[in-house]
């Protein structure tokens, strides 16, 4: 067979990742048909799922759906069969990471200065978040207006706030990383 991709490899994996019985989707489409992002994307959320059924990785990493992908889980409410799509999204997306096919750079840019944002501060400054997110995208002008309003009407406070509590945040964010370092070892040795 080839030219055939190895299907059940990769939904394995999928389905390991995610914890989730991708298998049992009949497309039905009740996942796309509430989909809100899924005008804005190259493929719907069952499509995904077929794509990953018939082992087509290359095609399901390189789509912007799974970066697109909001994690509503108005998908996951519809699907007759339980399967949550975020859960997949975020499995499919930690895969793409970690053989760096990143297709939308400006989702994950983003995703990552506010992550790193919170570790530092413990809550979201928006105005330190978003002058580092526009200077990592090089988009350093495309909505300074906006930014001018929202300054004005105070919504992008000079000084944010953070935690006071700064240990506890710091063990959070140590116990995630160790467990997803566990993870990673489990995946190896097994």
């Amino acid at each position: 067979m080839g030219g055939l991709p190895d299907n059940r490899s990769f939904c394995e994996e999928v389905k390991v990742k995610s914890g989730q019985p991708i298998d049992l989707c009949f497309h039905c489409q009740k996942c796309s048909s509430g989909c809100s992002m899924a005008r804005f994307s190259d493929y719907t959320p069952n499509q995904i799922l077929r794509f990953v059924q018939m082992g087509m990785k290359d095609k399901v990493l390189q789509s912007s759906m799974i970066w697109i992908c909001s994690s509503c889980e108005i998908c996951g409410a519809r699907c007759a069969n339980g399967i949550k799509m975020s859960e997949v999204m975020d499995a499919l997306k930690e895969i793409a990471i970690e053989e760096n096919v990143i297709k939308e750079k400006n989702i994950f840019s983003f995703h990552d200065t506010f992550i790193k944002t919170v570790a530092f501060r413990g809550r979201v400054h928006e105005l330190a978040m978003m002058g580092i997110y526009k200077l990592r995208s090089r988009d350093l002008f495309s909505d300074v207006d906006l930014g001018i309003k929202l300054f004005l009407k105070s919504k992008l406070p000079l000084l944010g706030s953070g935690v006071k509590n700064k240990k506890r945040l710091n063990l959070a964010f140590k116990r995630s990383a160790d467990k997803s370092c566990k993870e990673a070892l489990y995946k190896c040795s097994n």
